[in-house]
């Protein structure tokens, strides 16, 4: 493991107060509702304001443009961003995994078509790596490109896309060719342009009647050479460098950040003994993820690619997201209600209930990534 301790820059310091003062006008002014609000909310506006204030595209190249940070800089802000539980959710993937990886192994028409746009916060992708069936096995892909005249054909379905009836890109992963003995062979990813025609998606509304996730349905969609990422077959590698961007974040533990806040303000600066122990538990493995998250941003800025970094923060953080409802309700009688806008702690507690079993979910699974973390120790 790389992990080691991170001393920000005095830039990247700066920057977190910046982006703080920018997000209190935005409360000030009555443009977001904090306990309302995640980093998955979708608010175009919210994006293009905070693109046009400099906080879209830090760690993208000028020439795009971005704003040539490092990945430290990247990091304070979005730590800034969950805390204060902006909308984030329209520009999110888009700037975090998606135009690093087309930056990185794109073609220049791509990148001169697309990253402008996320700079902007005008540009919005989502992740088409799920399908029926496969669960987190993205070697068990069966959606299928053919060659075709200047580009490939695609037939096939993704499932649990966040965001697909909104966005104007999905990053994909599609068979291209043969699996090999290791099913890891004959992948590809493609930019996949969600105007284009060929493309259907079906919405799935959740338990609390949210529509976020859609089916989407591929029937001889044509993608032009130009939208493929990285080598024809070389899929494989490139979806493991994305998930490292999408896995190591502050967003894989700080999802409830709000409902920690208004736990503690509801228990008042008297905690009881139980009160205190468990919520400083939480308080100071929410330090250690920050720390371990920071570590894996310095990784980055070195252009070292930290898989298994990466699936350990997954894993450990949104277990320890999970834990935050379950000490809310033990620590708090009360009765959570997304309708209780008097009371901003059962509201938050009742809309993290609804969402928590996901959270383990979303970015692979927990016995993927112990599978990933096994194979970087060697243990398997």
């Amino acid at each position: 493991m790389r992990f080691a301790t991170v001393a920000f820059p005095k830039d990247a310091e700066d920057l977190r107060l910046q982006v703080r003062r920018f997000l209190e006008a935005e409360k000030a002014d009555g443009r977001f509702v904090p306990h309302r609000s995640s980093w998955n909310t979708f608010d175009p506006d919210f994006s293009r304001r905070a693109a046009k204030a400099g906080y879209v595209g830090l760690t993208l190249p000028e020439a795009y443009g971005g704003h040539a940070r490092s990945s430290l800089a990247r990091f304070v802000a979005t730590e800034e961003m969950l805390a204060a539980g902006a909308p984030c959710g329209a520009h999110w993937i888009a700037d975090r995994q998606s135009a690093p990886q087309i930056l990185r192994h794109g073609t220049q028409v791509a990148r001169d078509h697309i990253i402008p746009r996320i700079c902007a916060g005008e540009c919005y992708f989502g992740i088409g790596m799920s399908e029926p069936d496969s669960g987190s096995d993205l070697a068990a892909v069966r959606s299928k490109a053919v060659r075709g005249a200047g580009g490939w054909v695609l037939n096939g379905q993704k499932i649990w896309t966040t965001n697909a009836h909104r966005v104007h890109y999905l990053l994909a992963l599609v068979r291209t060719g043969d699996a090999g003995a290791d099913r890891h062979g004959g992948l590809t990813q493609f930019i996949i342009d969600m105007a284009a025609p060929g493309i259907s998606v079906r919405p799935i509304h959740d338990l609390s009647g949210n529509h976020e996730f859609n089916e989407v349905f591929f029937t001889d969609h044509f993608v032009a050479d130009d939208f493929v990422v990285g080598e024809v077959g070389d899929g494989w590698s490139m979806v493991t460098q994305e998930l490292a961007f999408e896995r190591s974040g502050p967003d894989r533990f700080m999802s409830d950040y709000r409902l920690l806040t208004e736990l503690v303000d509801r228990i008042g600066p008297a905690p009881d003994a139980r009160q205190a122990v468990e919520t400083g538990r939480l308080v100071a493995h929410m330090g250690a993820l920050m720390a371990m998250s920071g570590s894996v941003a310095a990784l980055l800025d070195r252009d070292i690619v930290p898989n298994v970094e990466a699936a350990l923060v997954k894993d450990v953080g949104t277990a320890f997201e999970r834990d935050i409802p379950e000490v809310a309700r033990r620590l708090v009688a009360v009765e959570a209600s997304l309708d209780a806008q008097d009371d901003r702690f059962a509201e938050a507690l009742a809309d993290v209930a609804l969402r928590a079993p996901s959270f383990t979910l979303r970015g692979g699974t927990r016995e993927i990534l112990r599978g990933v973390i096994a194979r970087g120790l060697g243990l398997r």
